[in-house]
């Protein structure tokens, strides 16, 4: 592809740059990119305001990652649409001390919570909910604060990230427990590829050429682990250590393609399951849902013709060698 015709597109990352964003960085330092003729500006997030869809809706970015959330979002009006979830699942979790006599959700009665956001972290509340936590009781237990204050002892349950802050507590010697959404139930998508529905319509090709691509970055960075997080630390990362990055990675691989689940997959069923948590109702999550996921079927029937092609291929170039080995049989 000629220098004239490479597209420029943005990517809006959810966060700070970090090893979570490895397989971006790959398709941009593997020049995976500039194959499908695109030069892509990987954008970190500012800490203090890191929401991406405002960015996405009025054309300052034209890709961007978010949460589950994002389906809320788009019953809400915004004309978004899900590319392919990289994380299957959350990766968000309650941390308690190591000698808590928090184990599950239900134990969570009478306690003393940080925060959480509604929309981006609502697996959280919901895990707590289905143990019979009521709203207004969350409400009620929930604290300003975060892992300073967990740490004095004011807060009995802080939300983390699982490759973020129980690295800093395990550095610190700091015993911990993880209650995760994931482990009761709650298997909602993290990380969501996503653009807008005017993008989508105006370049369909460079969509398709940037997810293309975007998943070729993430396949070559887990089968090079290694590799990643010396890009992610020399080009990206430049404030987290070598070791933090390894941790992140070691964590996050089974988040992104656990057995037998294809990279970036999404379904429906699923998808429905988060309109639960939404309190999304069955006919507004068909509204919603209509034109919500990007269309891969063209795609994966270019790529299964291909297949099909080189399978005939291989037959025909096999005939004569099972002639000869016919022949020789037979004398």
């Amino acid at each position: 592809m000629s220098a004239q015709s490479v597209d420029n597109v943005s990517l809006q990352l959810k966060w700070t740059h970090q090893f979570q964003f490895a397989g971006y960085y790959m398709a941009a330092e593997k020049g995976f990119y500039k194959e499908a003729g695109l030069n892509v500006a990987i954008i970190p997030a500012d800490p203090n305001d890191p929401d991406t869809f405002p960015k996405v809706l009025n054309g300052q970015a034209d890709f961007a990652i978010t949460h589950s959330g994002i389906l809320q979002k788009r019953q809400q009006g915004a004309s978004v649409v899900a590319l392919g979830a990289i994380l299957q699942f959350s990766p968000y979790c309650w941390m308690v001390k190591n000698n808590s006599d928090i184990f599950q959700p239900r134990d969570f009665v009478g306690k003393k919570l940080s925060k959480v956001s509604s929309l981006e972290n609502a697996e959280l509340l919901v895990m707590l909910q289905r143990a019979g936590l009521s709203q207004e009781s969350l409400m009620a237990a929930s604290y300003e604060g975060g892992v300073k204050e967990w740490l004095a002892g004011d807060l009995d349950a802080v939300q983390v990230y699982v490759t973020n802050e129980p690295y800093s507590m395990t550095l610190r010697g700091v015993g911990y427990r993880l209650i995760c959404p994931q482990k009761f139930g709650l298997n909602v998508y993290g990380d969501i590829l996503y653009t807008s529905e005017q993008f989508l319509a105006k370049k369909p090709e460079v969509v398709e050429r940037f997810y293309r691509a975007s998943l070729k970055g993430w396949r070559y960075a887990l089968l090079h682990l290694e590799e990643s997080i010396d890009v992610t630390k020399q080009h990206y990362a430049k404030h987290k250590s070598v070791q933090e990055l390894a941790y992140e990675a070691h964590v996050l691989a089974s988040y992104i393609q656990p057995p037998g689940i294809k990279l970036g997959n999404m379904s429906m069923a699923k998808w429905r399951l988060i309109a639960d948590l939404y309190g999304i109702e069955q006919a507004d999550f068909d509204q919603a849902f209509d034109g919500f996921m990007y269309d891969q079927q063209q795609a994966e029937a270019i790529e299964l013709s291909w297949m099909l092609i080189l399978a005939i291929i291989l037959s025909i170039a096999c005939v004569p060698l099972y002639s000869r080995l016919i022949s020789s049989n037979r004398r």
